[in-house]
Formats: structure tokens, C-alpha cells, sequence
């Protein structure tokens, strides 16, 4: 019987270690964070932020997990200088005191073998507001080059820039962002 039972567990002892949480690295030259808001009426404008790190944990068995980002706010790309300097200052990002934007999260919700959504904490200029992702799609495989297994989402969430303390020129200026966050992670 003691025989028996040591085999079963032997046995089972691979299919344990493979449900075990895995760890990823978020590819920074594949992730860029752009937020959307109207302009005056006029039009839906958006931007990205090009610097991206962090990593995301799974545990596709348990259905279970948790998201750790850091954007460098300083990295905002609009596609004029000028304008980028204009939103790191002291009324939108104020870079000098806050480079960076976070999101932290620990409850990932799954429908099946899908991530559908992610609630977590975001950080802007020092203030921190629950936020809730929605994961517009969720996939993953081998990465065809790296050789390593890889993760990629696409997750889409809405903010008031007042609840940040960057309400300047609302409503002309949309409060309401739209924030898109396309992501790829290399598994470590």
C-alpha cells in the first residue's frame, strides 16, 4: 500500500509543479500604453507612453494571479515636443515630482481558460484609485522567435483625469480617458 501510494504521488508530482505560478516579463518594445480623450469636440486624439516595465504573474490552473506595471510618465509621446513638455508639467503628469505611473493587481478574473479582466490599483501623480481592466483579448503560446513561451492581452479601461488631480480644461477637454494597454510578457 505505502509502495502504491508513493508512486501515485511520484506520479502526480509533475502535474503539480506545471500548475505552479509563472513568471513574466513584460517586452517593453512591444507595450505601449496610449490613453484617448476628445479635444474640444473636435476629435478623439491619442497618445502613448514608450516606456513600459513590469511583470505579470500566472497561475492558469488556479485561475489565479497578479500585475505589477510601471509606466515612465516622462516617455509620453503625443508626436509634438512641444505638446509633451506641455503634460508633464504641473497640471497634467507634473514628471518632475511623479515620473512614473504604476498599476498593481491581484485579482485577475478568468472565464474558462480566459482572462477577462483585471482590478487593481492605479497611481498617478502620487493618487491611487481602483481601476478595473477589461481584457479585450488574451492568448498564450511559444514566441516563434525567442523560443521562450509568451503571453499577450490587450486591456482597455476608463478614468476621470480629475480624480488624478489633472482635471485642467474639462470638460472642453474630455474628463473622461479612455486607457488602452496593449501587452506583451516573455515567460522567465
Amino acid at each position: 500500500m505505502r509502495k502504491h501510494l508513493l508512486l501515485t504521488c511520484a506520479m502526480l508530482l509533475p502535474l503539480v509543479a506545471a500548475a505552479a505560478p509563472e513568471v513574466y516579463t513584460i517586452d517593453n518594445t512591444h507595450t505601449y500604453p496610449r490613453f484617448e480623450y476628445n479635444h474640444l469636440g473636435y476629435s478623439i486624439q491619442s497618445h502613448r507612453f514608450t516606456k513600459t516595465s513590469g511583470r505579470i504573474v500566472l497561475d492558469r490552473a488556479a485561475r489565479s494571479g497578479s500585475v505589477e506595471v510601471t509606466i515612465d510618465a516622462k516617455s509620453v509621446d503625443t508626436g509634438y515636443a512641444l505638446f509633451n513638455e506641455h503634460i508633464q508639467a504641473e497640471d497634467f503628469f507634473d514628471t518632475a515630482k511623479h515620473p512614473t505611473i504604476t498599476y498593481r493587481a491581484d485579482r485577475l478574473r478568468f472565464e474558462g481558460e480566459r482572462l477577462v479582466e483585471v482590478d487593481g490599483q492605479l497611481t498617478i501623480k502620487g493618487i491611487t484609485r481602483p481601476v478595473k481592466l477589461t481584457v479585450t483579448s488574451f492568448h498564450c503560446m511559444p514566441h516563434p522567435i525567442l523560443k521562450k513561451d509568451a503571453c499577450g492581452a490587450n486591456a482597455v479601461a476608463r478614468v476621470k483625469r480629475s480624480d488624478f488631480n489633472m482635471g485642467k480644461y474639462a470638460p472642453a477637454v474630455s474628463d473622461e480617458v479612455t486607457i488602452h494597454i496593449p501587452v506583451e510578457a516573455i515567460k522567465q
